[in-house]
Formats: structure tokens, sequence, C-alpha cells
């Protein structure tokens, strides 16, 4: 993790991490071995930063966790999903994105 902001989410963890958290949470689904994944991985440490304490953000390695993966329906990488209360999410972003777009997604999340 290149970020002290950016949690790790697992298959231990996720229930109790994301599906149960009182703030919005951020997921990039990703993979060492992803190029792309490992692009957009500083623009995930800016939003960590940008949001402390109002939303979690975190990285789930896919070949770690292929049951989250799986559960979601994450057949490719890099795959960011926002989720605000439950196991569904409200918004998802696949392949490469901005951190401009990010934060509108996250903002309007949080608004909803």
């Amino acid at each position: 993790m290149a970020s002290a902001n950016v949690k790790e989410f697992t298959s231990d963890n996720w229930e109790q991490e994301v599906e149960q958290s009182d703030i919005p949470v951020v997921v990039d689904f990703w993979a060492p071995w992803c190029g792309p994944c490992r692009q957009l991985s500083p623009t995930i440490d800016k939003i960590a930063g940008q949001f402390v304490g109002k939303v979690k953000v975190g990285k789930l390695n896919v070949d770690d966790a292929p049951d989250v993966a799986s559960k979601y329906g994450v057949t490719s990488i890099p795959r960011v999903f926002i989720f605000n209360g439950g196991d569904r999410p409200r918004k998802t972003v696949v392949g490469l994105t901005s951190e401009s777009e990010l934060v509108k997604m996250i903002n309007g999340v949080m608004e909803a």
C-alpha cells in the first residue's frame, strides 16, 4: 500500500470494513500484475488523502480475494465501486478514470 490512508480490504474484513461501514467506501479492485491498476494507484492515494475522515478508501486484490470479486461480478480490472451503506455499490467505474471524475462520483454518493 502506497498511502497510509488507503486500507487493504480482504475476504476476512470485507463485511466489517465495507458493508457495515457508517461512511461511504471507495473500493479499488486491482491486482499487482495489472498495468492500468498501477496507473490508477496514485489517483486512489490522492482521493484517500482528500476525503480523510469522510470516506473510507481501500484496495482489494482480486487474486487474494477471488470470492469477493466473484460476488460483485468483477471480470475486468481496474474497477472502482463506491458503497454507501450495505453490500450494493452505488457507483461503479470500469477501467482507468480521472481524479476529478472519481471526486464527482464520491461527492454525488455523499449527497444522496
